[in-house]
């Protein structure tokens, strides 16, 4: 497994991801094709800029997924971390150990006291992973994805202290 940052040669491997069914269907079913690429190309400004971190995840030379993490502005901050894998690359211990390493590399880095994940209470994988790298289950609740309403688990891990 290899962790790269995003570019916009991966619109392919975007784009697939998130119009997927099966893929979406914990985040509330497929996004529109139509601003995939104009995210995209944010995504990769923000990248560059060091605003967030996006990276894929590679398993020998194919693109298999990404985790990210990021910012929430607003009343109240809070940072996330979330990751999608293709059908094809699952259950071989990708998304782990790619949330894994990522979270080792935003420890070391130090801007993050804490992050939390939102995986959807039914999406027993992302919940798997949660425990199995440490994360603490706060609460459950209700989460805006994509203007869409979600039932999730709040999963936190504190990185410094």
């Amino acid at each position: 497994m290899r962790l790269r940052p995003i570019t916009m040669e991966d619109l392919g491997l975007y784009h697939g991801l998130l119009t997927d069914p099966e893929v979406m269907s914990e985040l509330g079913g497929p996004l529109p094709e139509e601003g995939l690429e104009a995210k995209l190309r944010g995504i990769v400004a923000a990248v560059e800029e060091d605003r967030l971190w996006f990276v894929v995840v590679e398993h020998g030379r194919r693109a298999a997924g990404w985790v990210c993490i990021w910012d929430h502005e607003g009343d109240d901050p809070v940072t996330e971390i979330g990751w999608m894998i293709a059908p094809a690359f699952q259950g071989r211990g990708l998304a782990s150990g790619a949330v894994r390493e990522l979270l080792d590399r935003a420890r070391a880095d130090g801007r993050w006291p804490a992050i939390h994940a939102y995986p959807a209470v039914t999406n027993a994988a992302s919940n798997a992973i949660c425990r199995k790298v440490g994360f603490d289950l706060l609460a459950e609740g209700d989460f805006v994805y994509q203007g869409r309403a979600l039932r999730c688990n709040d999963w936190r891990i504190a990185l410094a202290g």
